[in-house]
Order: C-alpha cells, then sequence, then structure tokens
C-alpha cells in the first residue's frame, strides 16, 4: 500500500525547512503532485513503519536526498523493541529431585584426573586385546607412562 499523501507532504515540508531551494529545485518544471505520488509509491509499505520514516527525517544526508535515498536511511532504522516474557522460575521440588537423580551418577566420576579413557586403552592392551598402537602410544603419554623402546 503507497504511503498516503499526507504524510509525503509532511516529509516535503520537514526537507524544504532543511534544504530549502536545493530540495525543491530538484523538481523545477515538473508537477508535485507527480513527484508526491512518486514518493508515495517508493516509499509505500512505511505507513506500517511510521518510526522508520522517523529515523529518515533524523539522520538526513547533507545533500538533499532522492527518493531512494530516503528509502534506503528509513530501512536503516533499528527494528522496535520486541516484549520480553520474563523467565519462568524453577520449580524448586523438581530441581532437587532433579539433583537427587544425579547423585549417584555425580558420585561415580573418576578421581584419576579424565584420565578414565587412557586407563581403559591400557588395561585392555594388558589383558590381550589388540589395540592400535597409535591409540596405545596416547594413552600411555597420557598417564605418563614410557612406552618400550623410549626412554
Amino acid at each position: 500500500m503507497s504511503l498516503p499523501i499526507e504524510w509525503v507532504q509532511r516529509i516535503f515540508s520537514k526537507l524544504t525547512l532543511a534544504y530549502g531551494r536545493d530540495f525543491l529545485g530538484r523538481w523545477e518544471g515538473i508537477d508535485l503532485v507527480e513527484v508526491h505520488a512518486d514518493w508515495s509509491h517508493e516509499l509505500s509499505g512505511f505507513e506500517a513503519h511510521p518510526e522508520a520514516i522517523a529515523y529518515a527525517l533524523a539522520h538526513l544526508p547533507i545533500k538533499p536526498p532522492t527518493v531512494l535515498e530516503f528509502r534506503a536511511i528509513a530501512r536503516l532504522a533499528p527494528p522496535p523493541p520486541v516484549p520480553r516474557l520474563e523467565a519462568p522460575r524453577a520449580d524448586p521440588q523438581r530441581v532437587a529431585e532433579a539433583l537427587q537423580r544425579l547423585g549417584p551418577i555425580l558420585q561415580g566420576t573418576s578421581t584419576r584426573g579424565g584420565k578414565d579413557w587412557a586407563h581403559v586403552i591400557v588395561n585392555r592392551a594388558m589383558s590381550g586385546e589388540r589395540v592400535t598402537p597409535n591409540s596405545l602410544r596416547v594413552a600411555r603419554e597420557a598417564l605418563g607412562l614410557h612406552s618400550k623402546g623410549q626412554s
């Protein structure tokens, strides 16, 4: 939907006050009704976003803008703030139940400094299970053990 002509006329009033003859001189010899109609068409969609028009009027360039330049400035307007919902509060009973379920898991955590994986690999190799040489080397290095052939 085109921007209402009344809005375009108010924009022109503001731009005329800001730039004077430099602004109106752009359309010398052209019917201003046609110019207003063109601005109305080019600024269609902004009737739902008057804050973008206000932004463009507050951020005018040094030279008088064309309709395309004015539209580009209006498109730079920050979006209106979106209402936010407050974060829901945790139900203390559910939190307590979840922590209770986690208790056994947390108590079963390693006391070996996060190197359980390395112990598993070394133990597998020592029990005769086939382990790739690189996996065994990395596991032994992680545990501070030296492989055969190293000093």
